[in-house]
């Protein structure tokens, strides 16, 4: 038992750090701001003037809430911490923009076994980036210093996000009609789910490093599995106001076919043909070093597909050439039809073989 004083600092945590690690991200924060933003960082709560909603007949306010999971040890790992933020904005807006609600803004959770201020810098600098893409405003957050519950260089992200849509425009299942065309927007590779899996087979059962450089990606693993999640949200709301949208869906960790079902009435089942696209080699490096069987591949990742559109079918090449202009690589990747043409009613299924990468 010793008998020196005993500081907060001695225990381990640093009001000075956590002060400098607010000064360095005040810049970015101050790139994702809307006009609605009252004040700046460091207050209690973040403020914002909510009288555009005024001018919505009827406004539903959406949230949402999520984390990126275990990829975050791939960005410990690499000591590259300036992507992540993606990873969050993507999985917290575009859960919004599946309704059709506009994501207005978000607030961010960081905890630290220690607050190094320049790593914290870095992963606000991309959460301020993807917000500034997405139009959301980074309203605020909190960085807590947690020693002995994390190591010194391990951190945790989590976030919310709150939306607004218009009554009359919410998107949902009971729009979704026999005859709509399924459009399949690709991911840029893993996203943030399904990294247990990832991890497991590369690290574990392969015993591959970080710096490997795999010659179907191009480039090594770690940049691989560092890639940003793709950011939907503009696009996708552009796509609901100017075709008709009956529905969205985003494809997290349960894959395609549970997510898709998610927005399904149970008066329809859908038809997804696996032959539409091929999945990045990433997937089929996963399934054949891990031995994963399609079923568990199917349930634990996106297979290439991050976002999913229900679309009336004369809206279809409309929608498709709307995503083109934004960048988006989309195609007609299934039908719905009356329930029991497809399968059970609300259900999925997917058939074919996807071609090899």
């Amino acid at each position: 038992m010793t008998t020196e004083p005993t500081s907060y600092a001695s225990a381990g945590v640093s009001i000075e750090e956590g002060d400098r690690a607010v000064e360095l991200m005040k810049e970015w924060v101050e790139k994702a701001r809307r006009p609605e933003v009252v004040g700046g960082i460091g207050g209690f709560a973040g403020l914002f003037d909510a009288t555009a909603l005024k001018s919505y007949t009827k406004p539903y306010l959406a949230t949402s809430a999520d984390g990126v999971g275990t990829k975050v040890q791939i960005a410990q790992r690499m000591d590259k911490h300036d992507t992540i933020g993606f990873d969050l904005v993507g999985m917290l807006v575009d859960d919004l923009v599946v309704c059709g609600a506009e994501p207005l803004f978000m607030t961010d959770y960081i905890a630290t076994g220690k607050v190094v201020p320049e790593r914290v810098a870095d992963i606000v600098k991309g959460i301020a980036q993807a917000c500034a893409e997405a139009g959301t405003a980074l309203l605020g957050g909190e960085t807590a210093e947690h020693p002995g519950l994390l190591g010194p260089d391990e951190y945790d992200i989590a976030g919310s996000t709150t939306g607004v849509v218009e009554a009359d425009q919410l998107l949902g299942a009971e729009l979704v009609r026999p005859g709509d065309v399924v459009i399949a927007m690709a991911s840029s590779g893993l996203h943030s789910n399904g990294y247990s899996l990832v991890r497991h087979v590369f690290f574990d059962k392969a015993g591959w490093e970080l710096d490997r450089h795999v010659p179907d990606f191009g480039r090594t693993l770690g940049e691989e599995l560092l890639t940003p999640t793709r950011l939907y949200t503009l696009p996708c709301l552009a796509l609901a106001k100017q075709v008709e949208v009956h529905a969205m869906s985003h494809i997290t960790g349960g894959g395609l076919a549970a997510n898709l079902a998610r927005v399904l009435p149970s008066t329809v089942s859908v038809r997804i043909n696996r032959s539409s696209w091929t999945p990045q080699p990433v997937f089929g490096l996963v399934g054949s070093l891990g031995q994963v069987a399609q079923s568990d591949l199917d349930l634990a990742l996106n297979m290439g597909v991050g976002m999913v559109a229900l679309v009336a079918p004369n809206a279809a090449d409309a929608a498709l050439h709307l995503l083109a202009e934004h960048g988006i690589d989309a195609w007609i990747a299934g039908d719905v039809a009356e329930a029991g043409a497809h399968g059970d009613g609300g259900s999925v299924t997917l058939v074919g073989d996807q071609p090899a990468s």
